[in-house]
């Protein structure tokens, strides 16, 4: 039976979904610096035109797109330095304090496994022996161990170096031509479809517009808060961890793990001989653990919005989903095509709801 025009433009418009699929399954390796430049276009292509308007036409873009780069990798810079003083407080308390504790969980264990017939310990001094040697005080020592680790895994050392060179000079290109290359993506729309389109990418627009200025409103307030609420329980660290733990939450979930596990780890430390362990137990369940209340039940829906907000069990969904396709590639990609998916998703049921197969069902 011959297929009806419509079919075959259904059809065509599935076979080139398929083929984009297919190549970005197969470029995904490759993909990644492209992807990441083309994220950080998209959001700071307003910045530069804020730019170019406040200069009335007598600032070069050219400029305006040099010097947005360069405040964004300066902001980004120092949000990655907040590491370096968590690893030069916590490297030699971990050192100091990890056999203690594995000679009291030793010691607790033991007994309970022998009583089950099991006999197993812990080799506390090959562990002594390991820190000793990795967790050096010593810079030198470290850097050496640094370089060596680089050389064995060259491949992965010369792939991040590539990327991140890589990275500003593809986001240079593309908030120079942002414009011209949406502009140039679109006349490739027929012309019958475009008042659609248009009107399709600019709900989508404006949905990642706003999830994107809600999501650094949260980022900052949780900042705030995680820094504070942690300097109150008398953590040393409290302000590069709780900067760390608010910025990172734009990871969903993943983030405010790691920032949780930092907070849990120099809670233990830094307390063992003060307080003890519960204290730093009783820190992160309160602090964190009201975090997450927070930030789920109040400042998501109030800064973010619910109309255009992923329930988390889509975000963790898409995360999964796209990870799993695509790797890498496909986590950076997830929030934001799943924020246009979900416009699409509303379309095609307001569509549905209007249409004689529902009314007549």
């Amino acid at each position: 039976m011959p297929l009806t025009p419509t079919q075959k433009r259904a059809f065509s418009w599935l076979a080139l979904l398929l083929g984009l699929w297919a190549a970005l399954w197969l470029l995904a390796p490759v993909l990644t610096p492209f992807v990441v430049a083309a994220i950080l276009a998209y959001a700071l292509t307003p910045v530069v035109d804020k730019l170019d308007a406040l200069g009335g036409g007598r600032m070069p873009r050219v400029l305006a797109v040099v010097l947005v780069e360069l405040v964004f990798l300066a902001l980004l810079l120092s949000v990655a330095l907040l590491i370096v003083p968590i690893l030069l407080k916590q490297l030699p308390l971990l050192r100091e304090q990890v056999p203690p504790l594995l000679n009291q969980f030793n010691d607790f264990l033991s007994p309970k496994l022998a009583a089950l017939g099991l006999s197993v310990s812990l080799d506390v001094a090959s562990i002594r022996a390991f820190l000793t040697e990795h967790l050096s005080a010593n810079l030198e020592n470290s850097v050496g161990q640094l370089l060596a680790s680089a050389r064995m895994g060259g491949s992965v050392a010369l792939s991040l170096l590539g990327n991140a060179v890589l990275i500003p000079v593809v986001l240079f290109y593309l908030l120079m031509d942002w414009r011209r290359l949406v502009d140039l993506v679109l006349t490739l729309v027929p012309p019958r479809l475009r008042p659609a389109v248009d009107s399709f990418t600019a709900e989508a627009d404006s949905v990642l517009g706003q999830y994107l200025h809600g999501q650094l409103l949260v980022m900052g307030v949780l900042a705030v808060y995680y820094s504070v609420g942690l300097a109150l329980f008398g953590l040393n660290l409290a302000l590069p961890i709780g900067i760390f733990t608010g910025l990172a939450v734009a990871i969903p979930y993943v983030g405010f793990g790691v920032g949780l596990i930092l907070a849990l780890l120099a809670g233990f430390l830094e307390f063992s001989a003060v307080a003890g362990h519960v204290s730093a137990l009783v820190m992160v369940a309160v602090v964190y653990g009201l975090g997450q209340v927070v930030e789920s039940y109040y400042l998501t829906p109030r800064l973010v919005g619910e109309r255009i907000g992923l329930h988390p069990l889509a975000v963790i969904f898409a995360l999964l989903a796209f990870g799993h396709l695509l790797g890498f590639v496909g986590v950076l990609i997830a929030l934001p095509l799943s924020a246009v998916l979900l416009v699409a998703i509303r379309r095609l049921r307001s569509a549905y709801l209007a249409s004689a197969l529902y009314r007549d069902a």
